[in-house]
């Protein structure tokens, strides 16, 4: 009998290979970006300097459990568009309900959290899991009651620890001529677009228009090591603060009738916490409407006036069905947040802020060696 020989296997084009290479690294990704971590960039300069714009993040999803999406119908390592066009990378006519994996934490007060941003009108009617992300420090838990106190924040009355490099603007008085090398060696820096109010600092002239001073955006660690240096010099914790009773509608609720609440006097503010049944009286219904018709998953519930209807019917009191938050960033008169929009839902929260592995100066020349900062590379996140 003759012996015949077993065809040789076809060998795979050079395309087949590549093509399957890319396909095996898009899945790899995808699953290490669902379960274990995703990067995120820092944009904007709310949580300086504890994170500074330009910080690339990993955030791990492993830590508060991994939340199942709700938008499954998405291009893989996309967000909202597809890569260099304005097209949306998902369809919108499958939405899931989201449920969380369990975690081997929670979230805790003082955590850096990143979340997807409640409401946000630059997002229109982008799904939950697909709105802009934002990080900032958790302050308060569910069922806490938050007040901010003359800059200090108090948790069930109680002060809360200050995140070390938590900022706020201050006077320094002095003649002394400084220019941005004496700010930028403690990491006080202007963006080329700063405004007056976003200004990490500005020189400020006295009424014969010679220096008085400079505004300054930083830390009390920063303060203490400027206050050694032997040349003269004194500190106005006071001259930028928002006093007491002023208010402005931007602050949530945003009502300034009841609520005569500001960046450094805020609340008392309960955040609902799931299970808690609250009483919707008129002052209630402002604080807890925007959660009651957005974010529990409610039908028929309307706003008439200073009462919320369901199915036409006067809702006396509200029993919430999820946990939520209260965010702050640490520069804390440069931040939108919760004292501007009020809580985070348990279901936006994304994962846990836990280290910087690059990090790139926006302000320097692109091929200068101080354009990476080397010092804040694989640097943990506190």
């Amino acid at each position: 009998m003759k012996q015949t020989e077993s065809p040789k296997p076809k060998q795979k084009s050079a395309f087949r290979e590549w093509l399957d290479s890319v396909v095996f690294a898009v899945v790899a990704a995808t699953l290490i970006r669902f379960f274990l971590f995703e990067a995120y960039t820092i944009p904007t300069p709310s949580m300086e300097s504890s994170l500074m714009v330009g910080d690339f993040l990993f955030v791990s999803k492993m830590h508060y459990g991994v939340r199942t999406p709700k938008t499954p119908l998405q291009l893989p390592l996309t967000h909202q568009k597809i890569w260099f066009t304005n097209l949306p990378s998902y369809l919108s006519w499958l939405q899931l309900p989201i449920y969380r994996l369990p975690g081997f934490s929670s979230v805790k007060q003082g955590d850096a959290v990143v979340f997807n941003v409640p409401n946000f009108s630059e997002d229109g009617d982008a799904p939950v899991d697909l709105r802009t992300f934002y990080v900032k420090r958790c302050v308060a838990l569910p069922g806490d009651v938050l007040e901010v106190r003359d800059q200090q924040v108090f948790v069930n009355n109680k002060a809360m620890e200050n995140p070390e490099r938590m900022q706020h603007p201050v006077f320094m008085k002095t003649k002394e001529n400084l220019d941005e090398k004496f700010f930028e060696e403690y990491g006080i820096r202007n963006s080329p677009d700063a405004s007056y109010d976003s200004a990490d600092w500005l020189p400020l002239a006295d009424s014969l228009n010679q220096l008085a001073g400079y505004k300054m955006n930083t830390s009390q660690k920063h303060i203490d090591e400027i206050k050694a240096l032997p040349w003269s010099k004194s500190f106005d914790l006071e001259a930028f603060k928002d006093p007491k009773g002023l208010t402005f509608i931007d602050m949530f609720p945003h009502d300034t009738v009841d609520f005569k609440w500001n960046r450094d006097f805020y609340g008392p503010l309960k955040i609902p916490a799931k299970g808690w049944t609250v009483t919707l009286d008129r002052k209630n219904t402002k604080l807890y409407q925007e959660a009651i018709i957005n974010y529990e998953g409610n039908t028929g519930i309307t706003l008439a006036g200073d009462k919320l209807l369901k199915d036409g019917k006067v809702l006396t009191s509200y029993t919430f069905k999820q946990d939520y938050y209260f965010m702050m960033g640490d520069n804390r008169h440069n931040s939108a947040d919760s004292r501007f929009w009020g809580f985070v839902p348990a279901d936006h929260i994304v994962g846990k802020a836990v280290f910087v592995w690059m990090s790139i100066d926006p302000n320097k020349p692109l091929f200068s060696w101080n354009k990476i900062r080397w010092s804040r590379i694989f640097r943990f996140v506190d």
